[in-house]
């Protein structure tokens, strides 16, 4: 039996101004889908998005929803009441939900441990970026919805958030399509992935598996288009060449011929138009080195660092030479950016000595983008002093240096502020590369760059003669350029490891925090008013047991399905009934746990 079709677009069509972003665009998201959207910067990928969500019109084309299905949406910016709390920004989500108030605590309730959040009452405002988006995410998931849409979900997590993002998709009982230039992430999550991009014939290719396997049917793609494209040049030169002999429209056959010519070049211009603006849609990456010969370009001892009672870094030596491209890892706020700030200088430690080679010259990648003027013109944001900028000691004219990273001539008086994120984190790069360098700090480079220009990136990271600390939470770019990964615990350690993958391997062999033992569960009133618990604290704390004997009801149900002899010889429904009973183990657990947790706020 065929999925269910839950949402879709028909031929829909989206531009701004006279520039379509997309044309007769159509696809579908089914029951149990697990998508991956990708393409380039400014293909339209958050415009489908919001279309999909229902909160754009399309140009023409019609959006499906099934009737009755639930819709969730995590913007690429997620915005919040002001002066909440994070349990409020949750509440409030389901204020039109038709559940009884109890279970609706319970649900955002289970939510929040789920995404990490131990103090419910926290504000929003004092929340990071990365607890933002969790919160994002949190409460769409709140809302049960049927389908999640995720516009780069992952932006502003560090790794560990990433890893929560991918087991909690695995274990979700929902269908989602996401949003991501995280490659890795994509890898991890997606069982289909699609990409939007004009030089496929219909805007869009779609793979069923992995990114992987995507990459595979692309190329394949590419291989035959390319193929096709030489068969028909050679046939549009035959073509063109009968016809420049003076053919005649004299007979029905020769009309018929002609009549195809003009339709087998209009094909190729077409094909041409289209392949050829993909093969020039990548950003000439290639950063400066100084070509220095010295063989330790900076040296640390005893390096240590704190604030008041948190401690950065205790006791850590590193060397950098020339070719040491050393990944930095570590949880948001486990002082990555300091350390980054103590190798340039900008920063000086508590204890420990570095020692830097004589006239280092460092290069550093901010990634809150703050010495960008947003109210300069683009030509100025790549060459403050004139018409022409000095690369590897050439002089090269503002409008070729702003096509080398994909900018047309006509936005060079365009604002910096009306500019994309990507299209940000291009002049920052393209500023970058007019430094002669022997130490290249990179700070989050990566955000908001689509996956042809993080290739690029790649490349010329991996060519950079001089030494490379670099801070990413994409977890591919990582992987194959570091040589050392150094991991920060947030509480002054620092280990080494030879790769992202060895140090994803020890994170899995790390003892997790022992969970509260399981009991046995027995319908009666509580012993003593929980004084220290909130009033919705309260509630929830006396719904418990009852929704603990559901929870084990449901499981031992899901137990007997799965012990059924009727599925053994049926793969697909075997699987679903295993899906199942996870599904309600988990939720045992976790009501478990945070009735211990209520407990013990009461004691």
């Amino acid at each position: 039996m065929p999925p269910t079709l839950l949402l879709s677009v028909d031929a829909v069509t989206k531009g701004y101004g006279a520039r379509p972003l997309f044309e007769q665009l159509s696809f579908g998201i089914f029951e149990g889908d697990r998508a991956g959207l990708i393409g380039p910067n400014g293909s339209g990928k958050t415009t489908l998005l919001r279309i999909l969500a229902g909160l754009e019109e399309p140009d023409g084309g019609i959006r499906s929803l099934r009737r009755g299905i639930r819709m969730g949406y995590v913007p690429q910016d997620p915005s919040f009441p002001p002066g909440a709390s994070v349990e409020e920004v949750l509440v409030q989500a389901l204020a039109d939900d038709p559940a009884e108030e109890f279970e609706k605590l319970a649900r955002v309730a289970v939510t929040l441990g789920k995404a990490g959040f131990e103090d419910p009452a926290q504000p929003v405002e004092i929340l990071s970026g990365g607890w933002r988006k969790r919160l994002a995410i949190a409460r769409e998931l709140a809302r049960e919805p049927d389908v999640l849409l995720m516009d780069e979900p992952t932006n502003h997590l560090d790794v560990e958030g990433i890893l929560w993002l991918e087991d909690l998709l695995q274990s979700e009982p929902l269908a989602y399509l996401v949003v991501s230039h995280d490659r890795w992430f994509l890898e991890n999550v997606a069982g289909r992935m699609l990409e939007l991009d004009p030089r496929y014939p219909d805007g869009l290719l779609q793979a069923t598996g992995t990114y992987t396997d995507f990459l595979e049917k692309r190329d394949e793609v590419l291989r035959n288009q390319a193929e096709y494209q030489t068969s028909l040049a050679n046939k549009v030169r035959r073509e063109v060449e009968w016809l420049r002999r003076g053919a005649k429209a004299r007979t029905t056959k020769a009309k018929g011929r002609i009549q195809e010519a003009n339709r087998l070049i209009a094909e190729l211009t077409e094909l041409r138009e289209r392949t050829g603006a993909a093969a020039e849609a990548r950003a000439g990456i290639d950063f400066n080195a100084s070509d220095r010969k010295t063989k330790k370009l900076l040296v640390a001892e005893g390096l240590a660092k704190s604030f008041g009672e948190r401690r950065i870094v205790q006791g850590l030596d590193l060397k950098l030479t020339p070719g040491t491209r050393l990944g930095l890892i570590g949880p948001n706020g486990s002082g990555k950016t300091t350390l980054l700030s103590l190798l340039d200088g900008t920063l000086q430690p508590d204890a420990g000595t570095i020692q830097r080679a004589d006239w280092l010259k460092t290069v550093r990648f901010e990634q809150n983008r703050d010495t960008l003027d947003r109210s300069a013109t683009l030509r100025r944001a790549l060459a403050p002093d004139g018409d022409t900028v000095l690369y590897q000691d050439r002089p090269i004219h503002v409008a070729a240096w702003a096509k080398r990273f994909l900018f047309h001539t006509e936005q060079l008086d365009t604002p910096v502020s009306r500019l994309s994120g990507g299209e940000q984190a291009r002049i920052l790069i393209a500023r970058l590369m007019l430094q002669p360098a022997d130490l290249l700090i990179l700070d989050e480079p990566t955000n908001d760059l689509d996956i042809p220009t993080l290739e690029v990136l790649e490349e010329s990271l991996m060519e950079f003669p001089g030494a490379l600390v670099l801070v990413t939470h994409d977890r591919f770019l990582l992987e194959s350029v570091s040589s050392v990964v150094l991991a920060l615990d947030g509480r002054g350690g620092a280990t080494f490891f030879a790769d992202y993958t060895q140090w994803e391997a020890a994170r899995a062999f790390t003892p997790p925090a022992p969970k509260p033992a399981a009991r046995t569960v027995t319908p009666s009133k509580p012993a003593k008013d929980p004084k220290r618990l909130t009033y919705r604290e309260k509630q929830e704390w006396e719904q418990m047991e009852r929704m603990i004997l559901e929870a084990e009801d449901r499981l031992a149900v899901s137990q007997a399905a799965v012990e059924d002899p009727v599925v053994a010889t049926d793969p697909k429904a075997l699987q679903e009934r295993c899906e199942a009973l996870e599904t309600a183990r988990q939720e045992v657990e976790r009501l478990y746990a945070r009735w211990a947790e209520l407990e013990e706020k009461q004691k």
